[in-house]
């Protein structure tokens, strides 16, 4: 897997697109320019107006290149002169630390917890089979991992679960589409997921872990069949009504939808008990790139910017939540009260020993 990831890190930094993200200042402001890379996932983020206004005005002009967050550390090694990467886990911003020669805790201003998106029907019938449960006072829907988990292992099909019936979409062997986790940073998180609690809700460390959890990774794996590379891609199937009933995607996906007031039908948003976030961490490199890490965790326009993105700002999660209190789907406003556990991500090394097993080829 590290040759494949070493390929398309080649193919990112032969074809990538790169973008200036620049606000014309008046000419007595001063500014610094910062360049790095970001995930991919964050490029209209910093791309927005409003964005760039406001980073101009803490002087900073940011020059990005965007990228996959797992194959954001080779392009690092590669590319000199960068002031920061930005990836959207922890688990490459460790890899990258490593390859810079850095001791000091990269910055996490924002995240977006990882969410399976159904319809109403789906959820009811998951809630009727003890998979899935929703709160009556809040109506956050949550989905139970330990039991997903044992319907892995056990092959439950759709048909055996009780009110299934009556949905004849429903068919087949119960399983979430991801994308795909050699390429995409929300299919490798659901495999760590997937490990940690198969793995007695501990973090698999070493190759016997590994062995402990490669069947059920495996066949989470293959029944999905050919994955796309990018989250966006099984969510718009998802709005279209195309492929399989329960997608795992960004919670900032669907609260985008919903805060753009743009059309959610009939979604569902299902918490994971136990679940990863996408823990958009800054590795600064420079004093510049410190800077940048500093405004976004900490100014105050910026942090309502990134809430209107659906992120949850790490110094300010309430904003996310006060924008969210009128929207549907219904999302939770206080992760905590809403007892969904944070499982805690392998190393870089370890995860692609998962990838390997769940794909077969380890």
């Amino acid at each position: 897997m590290r040759r494949a990831l070493g390929v398309v890190a080649a193919l990112v930094l032969l074809g990538g697109v790169g973008y200036a993200l620049i606000d014309h200042n008046g000419p007595d402001t001063k500014t610094v320019t910062v360049t790095g890379l970001i995930g991919s996932e964050k490029r209209a983020f910093f791309e927005n107006d409003e964005v760039k206004a406001e980073l101009a005005k803490q002087g900073l002009l940011v020059r990005a290149d965007s990228t996959g967050s797992w194959t954001m550390s080779d392009q690092a090694a590669k590319t000199p002169g960068l002031d920061f990467a930005f990836p959207a886990s922890a688990a490459p911003a460790r890899e990258i630390q490593r390859i810079w020669k850095l001791q000091d805790s990269p910055l996490v201003p924002f995240y977006s917890p990882l969410v399976i998106v159904a319809h109403p029907s789906v959820a009811e019938v998951l809630q009727d089979n003890k998979l899935a449960e929703l709160d009556p006072v809040s109506g956050v829907w949550t989905f139970r991992m330990d039991e997903y988990v044992n319907a892995l292992k056990g092959g439950r099909r759709w048909e055996g679960l009780s009110g299934a019936d009556k949905h004849p979409e429903l068919s087949g062997q119960l399983f979430v589409t991801t994308t795909d986790p050699e390429s995409s940073s929300s299919g490798a998180m659901y495999l760590a997921l997937l490990s940690y609690v198969a793995n007695n809700h501990q973090v698999v460390s070493d190759d016997a872990g590994v062995a402990a959890v490669k069947d059920v990774l495996h066949t989470a794996n293959a029944l999905q069949g050919i994955q796309k590379s990018s989250s966006d891609e099984p969510f718009r199937d998802f709005g279209a009504g195309i492929g399989n009933p329960l997608i795992f995607a960004y919670e900032s996906q669907a609260a985008t939808l919903a805060l753009q007031n743009k059309p959610t039908g009939d979604m569902v948003v299902l918490y994971p008990d136990t679940t990863v976030y996408s823990d958009h961490t800054l590795v600064a490199h420079t004093d510049s790139g410190r800077k940048l890490a500093d405004v976004l965790q900490n100014d105050e326009v910026l942090r309502n910017l990134e809430a209107r993105f659906g992120l949850r700002p790490q110094a300010k999660p309430e904003a996310f939540a006060n924008l969210m209190r009128e929207k549907k789907p219904t999302f939770a406003p206080d992760l905590t009260a809403a007892r969904i556990k944070q499982a805690t991500l392998p190393s870089l090394d370890n995860l692609q020993k998962l990838t390997a097993a769940a794909k077969g080829t380890k």
